[in-house]
């Protein structure tokens, strides 16, 4: 077909187009940002529930837009009506919220290059779609399902590459009044791109994270707008992200043999190329198999994204960990660096790593520790508050109740070079500190003791009597290491281990039986800070209660 023949047909098939693009691109002009600065997308579809991966290719668009001061922004890719779930865009823009990667802009988040709903900008794709087939680079493809299906397995049989591509795509040189013709039967069509690639040639790009790629020439007619003249995802991206001047795709490396694809739209349009990034999947040894896979919803419980709200893993912790992921150096660089946070960070995609990166669930445990152990005591509760009000509200009530308390016991150990790391979750906060809360301390009865051995109350009591809760921490060890001498107990291991026949023990043993009776367990926090706060009277209670359930 010559000129005028494809500008019939552009007229034909699209009537309702009024726009020219020259339109759109008035109305998107590019984006008033400095030198430098990258625009990034997150585009998920709503056909499913947001999981880790997810949640990590939209974490790395924020961060690198906000480093850069460029901008991040949310766009609903809904062109696959028959996959998209109930409550799916919801659920995208609540997860988001709730793990705190929020957008600058974007669907619900407004914005000037909008809509940001792909649904809601058919026209548009239609526009360039009718540029394409004036400029010769775009057909009507009138194959039935029958037709593609014995193509499909021909290709099969003869192993060779499958898709409409050489003689198989029968429709490309249709002229014009055979269209008509066809059109006038009422014979359904999908729009074609008519593809100037030769799988002989190769296209070369430069990926930020994987480095230099060659592939063979796109020469497929893919198809760009379906039966229903809504586009398929490979054109709408393109078609938005040059509208919506993004400089940097962050995706999944499942579309790396996408590439060729993507860069031919990109000069077919006339439109400078995005950058890619493609990022290597999340994987896990399989416990049963012992093989390396990528994670699953279905067998992997933190693969998804409402796990690690329900498990109380603070959301700044998650960030930490999924900027282990994006940069191989942050681990080292944060745990180095106890003022800072992931803010002061810069990060590089070539120091990503191009492999698959297995998911390490005690990296993400110890992070955690890390993250609870450079809070302030009034912080944790404060955070825990909000979790328990959420997932356990009968807990919420007793720190209500105890806050002032609750506060002392989880600031203990917080001022030193090694703060503490006992917690790793909100909801470990219940149980490590169950011992703070009479009420819970009573229901727990010392069941979390786990050893066999019985301690002298009587000893505990008499200690009790010369407890002094207004001196350094010092002072009082000295106190307990008098205590235990005088009761025939050795000052220190040292001494016992040297003479034991001479002691009945010594002063750790001492401690021990402390410590059990107050806080029914033989580990915990600064044991003299535990008895500052508790007070006399109340250890008194605890003593008796040992008495009751232990010595009964």
């Amino acid at each position: 077909m010559n000129k005028e023949e494809r500008i019939e047909l552009a007229e034909l098939l699209f009537p309702n187009i009024n726009e020219n693009i020259e339109y759109y691109e008035n109305k998107y002009p590019k984006r008033n940002l400095k030198e430098g600065a990258m625009v990034t997308r997150y585009g998920p579809s709503p056909t499913g529930s947001v999981h880790l991966g997810n949640l990590f290719s939209a974490f790395c668009d924020m961060i690198y837009a906000k480093q850069s001061g460029g901008i991040f922004f949310l766009r609903i890719e809904d062109t696959d009506q028959k996959r998209a779930v109930e409550g799916g865009i919801e659920n995208i823009t609540g997860v988001l919220k709730g793990f705190n990667i929020l957008p600058n802009e974007g669907y619900s988040y407004g914005g000037e290059y909008g809509s940001y709903k792909q649904s809601e900008r058919t026209l548009i794709y239609q526009t360039y779609i009718k540029k394409l087939i004036i400029d010769g680079y775009a057909y009507p493809c009138f194959m039935t399902e029958e037709e593609l299906s014995s193509i499909r397995e021909e290709q099969e049989l003869l192993k060779t590459k499958i898709g409409i591509y050489g003689h198989y795509a029968v429709d490309r040189d249709l002229s014009l009044a055979e269209i008509k013709e066809k059109l006038k039967n009422n014979e359904e069509y999908v729009i074609r791109l008519k593809s100037p690639g030769d799988a002989n040639k190769q296209v070369e790009i430069i990926d930020c994270i994987k480095g230099k790629m060659k592939f063979p020439e796109h020469d497929i007619d893919t198809v760009l707008l379906k039966k229903d003249k809504t586009p398929t995802y490979h054109f709408a991206h393109v078609i938005d992200d040059h509208l919506m001047h993004t400089t940097h795709v962050i995706r999944g490396d499942e579309w790396v043999s996408s590439i060729p694809l993507h860069i031919q739209l990109f000069k077919v349009l006339g439109f400078e190329p995005v950058k890619y990034a493609h990022i290597a999947p999340i994987t896990i040894k399989d416990k049963e198999t012992g093989t390396i896979r990528k994670l699953s919803k279905r067998k992997d419980p933190w693969a998804g994204a409402k796990f690690y709200e329900e498990e109380g893993i603070p959301i700044d912790a998650l960030h930490l960990y999924l900027a282990t992921i994006a940069n191989t150096n942050f681990e080292e660089w944060y745990l180095n660096n106890q003022d800072k946070s992931i803010s002061d960070f810069t990060f590089d995609f070539t120091k990503q790593a191009i492999g698959g990166t297995s998911f390490d669930e005690s990296k993400l445990n110890n992070l955690c520790k890390t993250y609870f152990s450079r809070k302030s005591g009034e912080e944790v509760y404060n955070e825990t508050l909000e979790y328990a009000k959420k997932y356990d509200l009968e807990y919420a009530k007793l720190l209500e109740a105890n806050k002032e308390d609750m506060i002392k016991f989880l600031s203990i150990e917080k001022d030193g070079p090694r703060p503490r790391k006992d917690i790793s979750k909100y909801s470990e906060v219940k149980e490590e500190f169950s011992y703070a809360i009479d009420e819970l301390f009573i229901k727990e009865a010392y069941k979390k003791y786990d050893g066999d051995k019985k301690y002298d109350t009587d000893l505990i009591e008499n200690y009790l009597n010369i407890l002094n809760t207004n001196c350094s921490n010092e002072e009082w060890f000295n106190d307990v290491k008098e205590f235990a001498l005088s009761n025939n107990y050795a000052a220190s291991p040292k001494d016992y281990k040297k003479e034991p026949d001479k002691y009945k023990g010594h002063v750790g043993d001492i401690c021990e039986a402390i410590r059990v009776i107050v806080t029914g367990r033989t580990k915990s926090p600064d044991l003299y800070s535990i008895l500052k706060i508790l007070g006399k009277e109340r250890i008194k209670e605890r003593i008796n209660l040992y008495k009751e359930v232990v010595l009964k």
